[in-house]
């Protein structure tokens, strides 16, 4: 009978002296999944995976070791792959991850999936597995990473403002330690998904990233129909390894006969179902391509959840009163302000009302290079440790590296509050552009929008900053912020990049 991992914790309660166990949130056949407080970060949420085998000798040890650490090292690579921060054995012997703990539904949850959803979720599956696949340096060595156990069931659709969802790859390098694991403490020595194993799989010969290929062949048919490629008699090894060995997939149309199925997308899917490796995809590459293809035909337009909050850049217009932009390129840079490329938020007083802005000083050729470029705001905010505000503004043009102007707000200030107040209060704000050369005037003043529903969002985190316990780790929040920053950047690039030059605006 297995012990609960509360067993293993110390006598403060603790797992490694660190992670205060909550509840159990999940359970497979790997293991179970525990939301958890990391104390060490001020009670951060943490999700925590017990595997279900035990480390029985110092060399399993390891291999779990080298294991998690390249899991971890691929994780920071990719947005799309589940962020892995620690890892470590129990005092009962059993190995577990500690992972980002994240809000979203299982892809099991949601099969079958529309086409223009399917082609969403396929394509960021794919970046997940082309990062793997590529493999990551281990002392100068590039060490590719087959994931051995794609299912729908490792796959997590989160809520996602910026690509209407995001999808995060779970449990990378699990799959191979659990493998070995096992046939080094029994006979049998097989661990994956029967349905979705590639017949490579089943024989136990060496793995590269064609076998995920099959796994991913096999997640896209269920992912359209709801159904496996076959359905064998029984559930049995022996079942399975008929039918992916001899039998031939099932047709798409036979099963969904109403699914308008493009024929370049219904060959792929049976070209990844291939018995043998060489007859698929050699590559990840080749499937984003004929992705990349179907949803540039078939989703020309921007996600509705954007649509509504985008707004055509119209040129040498800040897309601000009159009053105010006048006001703005008269003011002066602030005395107490170094001379250099900096942003910093600051009200701006208008004879009507204050403005929150944001206040830049930039070489004069680089404020007119951005002059046309996009603009797009998130806000990210964080109650604990210690409420923090970081708001994100990126100048993004197709021909320039995206200027991204970040800047971090301690909520307990009450200063940052009525900022963030009147940023809450005003459709738009300014972005005062300052030349770095003398006399370092005024050049050029444009605008960020920010949609009612972030507005509202924005008015909730005063009054919660407001309503907090005092607490001195500013710090760690903004630690925390700044890996949140990071990971946003390449979803913020990914949108950008594949849409018309717009005015944006969003939040997380």
């Amino acid at each position: 009978m297995n012990q609960s991992p509360f067993a293993s914790t110390s006598s403060k309660g603790l797992l490694a002296n660190r992670y205060q166990l909550k509840q159990l949130i999940g359970s497979g056949g790997m293991g179970e999944v525990f939301l958890a407080n990391d104390i060490l970060l001020g009670g951060t949420p943490v999700a925590i995976k017990f595997l279900t085998q035990t480390v029985v000798d110092s060399k399993m040890q390891q291999d779990f070791a080298r294991e998690a650490l390249m899991s971890a090292a691929l994780s920071q690579k990719s947005v799309h792959i589940v962020r892995a921060y620690d890892y470590g054995v129990s005092e009962k012997g059993k190995p577990y991850y500690v992972m980002e703990y994240l809000f979203g539904k299982s892809l099991k949850d949601l099969i079958p999936l529309s086409l223009p959803m399917f082609l969403t979720i396929s394509r960021q599956i794919c970046l997940g597995l082309q990062c793997a696949h590529q493999g990551i340096n281990i002392d100068g060595k590039i060490c590719p990473l087959v994931h051995r156990d794609i299912k729908p069931a490792n796959i997590l659709v989160i809520p996602d403002p910026i690509l209407g969802h995001l999808v995060k790859i779970l449990d990378f390098g699990i799959a191979k330690f659990l493998n070995y694991a096992s046939t080094a403490s029994t006979s049998t020595g097989f661990n994956g998904t029967l349905p979705y194993c590639s017949p490579e799989q089943l024989d136990g010969e060496k793995l590269d990233g064609r076998s995920d290929i099959y796994s991913l062949g096999v997640m896209m048919f269920e992912m359209l129909t709801g159904k496996k490629p076959w359905e064998p008699e029984t559930d049995f090894f022996g079942a399975w390894y008929k039918a992916h060995h001899f039998e031939m997939p099932r047709a798409i149309a036979d099963l969904k006969p109403n699914l308008k199925l493009p024929q370049k997308l219904n060959n792929l899917i049976m070209a990844c179902l291939a018995k043998k490796a060489s007859d698929r995809p050699q590559n990840i590459a080749q499937i984003l391509q004929v992705l990349n293809s179907l949803e540039q035909s078939n989703c020309p337009t921007l996600p509705t959840t954007l649509a509504s909050r985008s707004i055509l850049s119209r040129p040498l217009d800040s897309g601000l009163t009159i009053p105010l932009e006048q006001t703005c390129r008269q003011l002066s840079w602030p005395e107490n302000k170094p001379i250099q490329e900096i942003v910093f938020p600051q009200l701006v007083d208008t004879e009507q009302k204050s403005v929150a802005a944001l206040w830049l000083m930039l070489p004069q050729q680089e404020i007119k290079n951005y002059a046309l470029s996009t603009r797009y705001n998130q806000f990210v905010f964080m109650t604990s440790p210690h409420p923090m505000l970081l708001w994100v503004t990126v100048l993004y043009h197709r021909e320039l590296a995206p200027k991204w102007l970040p800047c971090y707000l301690d909520m307990q200030n009450p200063q940052n509050r009525k900022l963030v107040s009147f940023l809450a209060e005003n459709e738009r704000y300014p972005l005062i552009f300052f030349t770095l050369e003398a006399p370092h005037s005024c050049a050029n003043v444009l605008s960020s929008r920010i949609d009612p529903t972030q507005r509202q969002m924005l008015k909730t985190w005063v009054e919660q900053s407001q309503n907090l316990p005092l607490t001195s780790q500013p710090h760690l929040s903004k630690k925390l912020l700044k890996q949140q920053y990071k990971q946003m950047q390449s979803r913020i690039l990914q949108h950008l990049e594949s849409k018309p030059q717009v005015v944006l605006s969003g939040s997380i």
